[in-house]
């Protein structure tokens, strides 16, 4: 289904040949119009740059494009819009630009191209193209920075410097590290963090850690994996996060639930106590190191984490080796010592990861290649962008027409997309009609490992007009079939899928999917939730439910009853947590 549009920018080939007739009755010879044109290609290229290609998605070759400047901010001419192109971009289309945004908003986006002091300016703009330029493809945030937060992350950018990697600071603490000693007084401590499970698992819990680094006075440094590597830009000037190769404690395999090494353990044999005055504890009378397992283990974190008293013996350690695959953030809301410091740096609750991971994770040159091309080739010129995100996980099964007919529920009741109408009869709004320029697009991004849903809907509207006229085209950057955590080419298209996914206006999610939680949260919008069946049914009577906040649902929270060891329900005590939408027992942060 294509939308036709004017020609532009090129005249029509009528006008082509007045002109051509014009010039030869000028009595103007051909030479000379051939060496006017000529001269002036320099000057014509300067002014409107060699953007003229693009490469098909998912290419990972990292081109010049990857490194132009942003698309230009204003209402293009024409458009061509498929309903059923996959995103391969046609060869030879000039790369178009964004729509629906003014040159006066343009101009405010380029000048607060540091989010309002969330990033530092102390980096160089073609290193990492993205850090500066993401933002062009978003709204604007619907959360103000706390001026707090951001004079906490430049200090934090100072220490990271001052104690990281290459520094005489750093190596005197590996050193002791090495000989197993940990030190007193010590001045610069770490955290180093292991990763666990798929790419929206890892960024989750990296945001959770640098969080707990911030709140603990702790350099953050990152085990970067070969699946993992080339993905993310450093996020810290003039120091880097990741761990180098010959760091003394770099065997993942040794970080499980029953390392000798883990701090519950610890406790159970007496190695450390909690229960007397730490202030009586010499750190030097402890272990060169501690390893915290923030991973969920019967759907719940460990007891001995989140509370006062282990967290004042925790800091004694110079050394913390961590390894999660939940996003932790909201149980260090509810550790009382963290509270007040929090509520300073986020006095919005629900918009904790909107702004780490914004600060955070921006993709490498190479990747945003990948998500500026097919951005600009597919998305950018359309009236709307509505994203669908299925996972289906494979401890509970459900069945590709249960799913997509559930999506479908979701989208009649929510008003997702334009109805259906039927062949015979014309659009009612005769405006629409596609052939004037005036009919609203809405492009419909599915990210999915699976390409059913993309043949189904797109086939829905390539055979069917909308009752209103609208035109709606659906694309889909890949489809893997299933999930490789360690595919470096898979981790490349997923994170150019979440980010393609968080430049949609509406998003509509499966539950308890990571992958969903980071997008929308990146772009600061409240999504649909496909909730799950209940285990012994195959389909679920609700669709989809809105959920209350941008931030992601811990799934797995520890019970919090600290020294009294009782469970204890802080969603009924606490005013800014509540259950998830989509896992009833999970924890979420939320403005009221």
């Amino acid at each position: 289904m294509d939308v036709k549009r004017s020609r532009s920018p090129r005249a029509p080939a009528e006008d082509d040949k007045k002109r051509a007739g014009g010039w030869r009755g000028s009595g103007v010879r051909p030479e000379m119009v051939l060496v006017g044109f000529l001269l002036t290609l320099p000057l014509l290229f300067l002014v409107f740059g060699g953007r003229w290609g693009s490469s098909s998605f998912p290419s990972s070759s990292s081109s010049s494009s990857a490194t132009s400047s942003p698309p230009v901010v204003s209402k293009p001419v024409a458009r061509h819009v498929d309903a059923g192109d996959r995103g391969a971009t046609p060869q030879g289309q000039k790369p178009v630009a964004l729509k629906n945004v003014s040159a006066s908003t343009a101009t405010s986006v380029s000048q607060d191209k540091l989010l309002g002091g969330l990033l530092s300016a102390a980096f160089d703009e073609s290193s990492c193209q993205s850090r500066y330029k993401s933002n062009l493809y978003r709204k604007p945030s619907p959360f103000p920075l706390s001026p707090y937060l951001a004079q906490k992350l430049r200090k934090y950018e100072a220490y990271h410097k001052k104690c990281g990697l290459g520094t005489k600071r750093y190596r005197r603490a590996v050193k002791q590290l090495k000989a197993g000693r940990n030190a007193d007084n010590s001045e610069c401590k770490y955290v180093v963090w292991f990763p666990c499970n798929g790419l929206g698992n890892r960024m989750l819990t990296i945001a959770s850690t640098f969080l707990y680094a911030l709140l603990t006075d702790r350099v953050l440094l990152l085990h970067v994996s070969a699946e993992q590597e080339g993905l993310f830009c450093e996020p810290f000037p003039g120091s880097s996060w990741v761990l180098p190769r010959n760091f003394p404690q770099n065997n993942p395999h040794k970080l499980h639930i029953g390392a000798p090494e883990s701090y519950a353990n610890m406790l159970k044999s007496n190695v450390v106590r909690n229960d007397v005055d730490p202030a009586s504890v010499p750190a030097s009378s402890l272990p060169a190191y501690v390893y915290l397992h923030v991973e969920q283990f019967q759907l719940k974190l460990s007891d001995n984490v989140f509370c006062d008293e282990d967290q004042v013996m925790l800091g004694k350690f110079n050394w913390m080796i961590l390894k999660s695959d939940s996003y932790f953030a909201p149980a260090l809301f509810l550790t009382p010592m963290f509270e007040a410091e929090l509520a300073k740096m986020f006095p919005q609750k629900e918009a904790v990861f909107h702004h780490l991971g914004r600060y955070l994770f921006h993709p490498t040159n190479r990747v945003w290649g990948i998500i500026r091309r097919y951005y600009e080739a597919y998305l950018a010129r359309v009236d709307e962008k509505i994203g669908f995100q299925i996972r289906i996980f494979p401890e509970k099964p459900i069945k590709f027409e249960n799913m997509y007919d559930q999506l479908m529920r979701c989208v009649r009741e929510q008003r997702l997309l334009p109805e259906l109408g039927t062949a015979e009869l014309p659009p009612t709004n005769a405006t629409a009609d596609a052939g004037n320029g005036n009919g609203k697009v809405r492009a419909v991004l599915i990210a999915s490992l699976y390409s059913g849903y993309y043949e189904k809907i797109r086939g829905m509207y390539y055979e069917s007009p909308t009752k209103n006229g609208e035109i709606v085209a659906v694309f889909q950057p890949s489809h893997e079939e299933q999930q490789q955590y360690t595919s470096n080419e898979h981790n490349q298209k997923a994170l150019a899928e979440i980010y393609l996914l968080s430049y949609c206006d509406k998003i509509t999610m499966s539950a308890w999917s990571t992958f969903g939680y980071v997008a929308y949260s990146f772009a600061g919008v409240k999504p649909w939730i496909l909730l799950r069946p209940d285990w012994n049914r195959e389909t679920s009577d609700v669709a989809c439910v809105r959920s209350t906040s941008v931030e992601p649902c811990l799934h797995s929270p520890p019970i919090l009853g600290c020294r009294a060891k009782r469970d204890v329900d802080v969603a009924a005590v606490k005013p800014y947590v509540r259950h998830c939408e989509d896992v009833g027992f999970g924890l979420k942060l939320f403005d009221s």
